[in-house]
């Protein structure tokens, strides 16, 4: 870590693959943590070992506020680091009524990289960015795939087609075979370069749709599950031409809207948000020194968590 501290990964049956190289999963089980002794823990998911030692940092694991439970207090956490207005204002009504963590806004870690890479996309030919979800049920694939190839074959725009890494062969094999040196097609997990080098993205219900809407580009959403004002939400495919012509050729008036959304929900495009992350976490990890804010015990979720890992729970213990 860049400030000296030390950092370690605790990855609860999950796989390492996402890792960059310079990192490792050094704690492996409940007793690698506890001997270790965190200072604080980032967690992005919405649980933590109650027992764990250190400060709990909620950092979250995307913008979907419109998802169930996002908002839902679990008495696992001492801080939430919130990502703008829209978050922010939320969790400290909740804050008042459960004064037991405090909310600072620092902005999203993830995003970070956005906006420190000098990649660019081509001046001389639009690039499009076709990012579609991975569920059968909310896929845009099946019905875009017909129209996408008609479009690269008549018009001289370059395009990006990015799988999430779950997406099914049968979906995949609707837009292989293309022989066009205007199109290519991408399997990595880091879809973040991929964003800063296109001019439009298009999908259907993903969380990368909030995340590209951050750079001041447009999003052309087909079938949103949850579509709003912000969002250009088309519900046929055969919209999909006449909507892409329009953005090759001047600013429509609906990127008004979604430039005034991500002003409510992300307004920080300076790349360090996981600076203030840090900021917050020693404040308040030093504010508790003299103001310990302690967390109702939740029996029932405890439970949960002891079930979850009660194998390691019992090495700890009992070996």
């Amino acid at each position: 870590m860049q400030e000296g501290s030390e950092v370690r990964w605790y990855i609860e049956n999950q796989k390492l693959s996402h890792l960059l190289k310079n990192e490792e999963q050094s704690l492996d089980s409940i007793r690698s943590v506890m001997e270790f002794n965190p200072d604080a823990i980032f967690v992005p998911g919405n649980w933590v070992p109650f027992f764990f030692p250190g400060l709990k940092v909620q950092v979250f694991h995307g913008f979907g506020i419109e998802k169930k439970g996002h908002f839902r207090i679990r008495n696992f956490f001492d801080l939430y680091c919130t990502h703008g207005p829209i978050t922010t204002g939320k969790f400290k009504q909740l804050a008042e009524q459960y004064p037991h963590f405090r909310v600072i806004e620092t902005g999203w870690p993830k995003v970070d990289p956005l906006f420190s890479s000098s990649l660019q996309a081509s001046p001389r030919q639009k690039s499009i960015l076709y990012a579609p979800t991975f569920s059968p049920s909310l896929t845009s694939i099946t019905a875009l795939h017909k129209v996408i190839r008609s479009l690269i074959e008549r018009y001289d725009w370059h395009w990006t087609i990015k799988y999430h890494p779950k997406t099914g062969q049968d979906l995949r094999s609707l837009l292989e075979g293309i022989n066009n040196q205007r199109v290519s097609i991408k399997d990595e997990e880091d879809i973040l370069p991929l964003m800063q080098q296109s001019d439009i993205m298009i999908s259907d219900t993903s969380s990368v749709i909030t995340e590209f809407m951050l750079l001041d580009k447009p999003v052309i959403a087909f079938n949103n599950a949850a579509p709003a004002g912000h969002l250009k939400n088309i519900t046929d495919a055969s919209q999909l031409e006449s909507v892409l012509v329009e953005l090759t050729s001047k600013r429509p008036d609906w990127l008004i809207r979604q430039q005034n959304y991500i002003e409510q929900m992300h307004p920080y495009h300076d790349g360090k948000s996981s600076q203030r992350v840090l900021s917050a976490t020693r404040q308040t990890i030093d504010n508790q020194k003299t103001h310990r804010l302690r967390k109702p015990f939740n029996l029932f979720r405890n439970i949960k968590v002891v079930a979850k890992l009660r194998k390691q729970i019992f090495d700890y213990y009992f070996s």
